[in-house]
């Protein structure tokens, strides 16, 4: 969570609240290259890429799939709005990225890395979602020549008045790596503009699969699967070592989300905060408890109409209290749950 992380919102409204989805490897070239080069297919490797003077590394998940990790932290100008994981898949017929991560600084840092491993052209740069700390790179990659790829809440959200006004925000709280050189960039092409679900990239035969899990974490939600590794980018469907942000989140919707993912099988996930999971069921668990405990002690609140304040104090936090952000983020994550389930006790009154 950044400055100008949730996007529904203004900032100053943002403030106030902040006080109250296993395929067998034989059947995978890409598999036995990597076994061929003696390294398990299934873990994610040790080896790391680092570039010269910045603080990123991008870590080996599968035969050609590589992310970044950020830091688990509020972003801020010292760590240039680093806080959000990042991926790319290399081919043979070019590289796909997922997210574009929160300042062009970073970004140029993250095609850096890529140019370590590949020198073959960004074909595509998915956008899982339209939050600050996962789209203010995408000016270089779309400087670099390639596609923005997005859901279609992404292009109305980019195009909206509440963006441009996240973006001032951002650069006064993120100065100077977000300024007055940061720029917005709509996507070029669109998931949901027809009705479709999804839409497969195919480079040099191998299928990357962009689906939509929205509304969940947001409306736009994509997650991101690489069939021949079996890695799956599941972006802020996913978080680990750390408090998730809710926001604006469907949280009933997003536990849902959550099932697909486990539905998908993948080998191993990666989240749009945190570390990589081999064990994506188990993994996925903090994530779905965090969000049924906040559902479950919210709704009591408001269905027994408890003012918001006293039902907060009420409830016992320590199962979760040691995250990290829990402080930052927990409050305004049960307010907004609390607002929720409290506009959906309300709903049947209505009809």
């Amino acid at each position: 969570m950044s400055a100008g992380h949730e996007p529904g919102a203004s900032p100053a409204a943002a403030r106030r609240r902040a006080l109250a989805r296993p395929r067998p490897l034989w059947r995978h070239a890409w598999g036995l290259l990597w076994l061929a080069l003696g390294l398990p297919s299934w873990l994610p490797s040790l080896a790391c890429a680092q570039v010269q003077g910045a603080p990123m590394r991008a870590e080996a998940v599968g035969p050609g799939v590589w992310f970044v990790q950020g830091v688990a932290a509020l972003g801020s100008p010292a760590n240039r709005n680093f806080i959000s994981n990042a991926g790319f898949v290399v081919t043979p017929d070019g590289v796909v990225v997922v997210d574009a991560l929160g300042s062009p600084a970073l970004a140029k840092d993250l095609l850096a890395l890529i140019r370590h491993h590949t020198p073959q052209p960004v074909r595509w740069l998915i956008l899982t979602h339209c939050h600050a700390d996962h789209l203010y790179g995408l000016q270089v990659f779309a400087e670099a020549g390639a596609r923005v790829l997005a859901h279609r809440a992404c292009l109305d959200y980019l195009g909206s008045e509440a963006a441009r006004l996240r973006l001032e925000d951002s650069r006064r709280a993120l100065a100077p790596w977000i300024d007055d050189a940061t720029r917005l960039v709509r996507p070029d092409a669109v998931i949901g503009e027809r009705g479709e679900s999804e839409q497969v990239l195919v480079l040099a035969g191998r299928r990357i699969v962009v689906r939509h899990v929205g509304p969940a974490h947001t409306p736009e939600d994509l997650v991101v699967h690489d069939e021949a590794s079996g890695v799956l980018f599941a972006g802020d469907l996913v978080f680990r070592g750390r408090v998730p942000f809710v926001g604006q989140a469907d949280s009933g919707r997003w536990l849902l989300a959550l099932d697909l993912l486990v539905g998908l099988a993948p080998r191993v996930i990666v989240p749009g905060h945190g570390a990589a999971s081999v064990t994506p069921v188990a993994d996925l668990q903090g994530t779905r408890e965090y969000l049924a405990f906040l559902r479950q002690a919210m709704g009591e609140a408001a269905e027994r109409m408890e003012p918001f304040d006293e039902a907060y104090a009420r409830v016992d936090w320590s199962r979760f209290a040691r995250w990290p952000l829990f402080e930052a983020a927990n409050r305004i994550n049960a307010y907004n749950t609390y607002l929720l389930l409290e506009r959906e006790a309300a709903a049947p009154a209505r009809r």
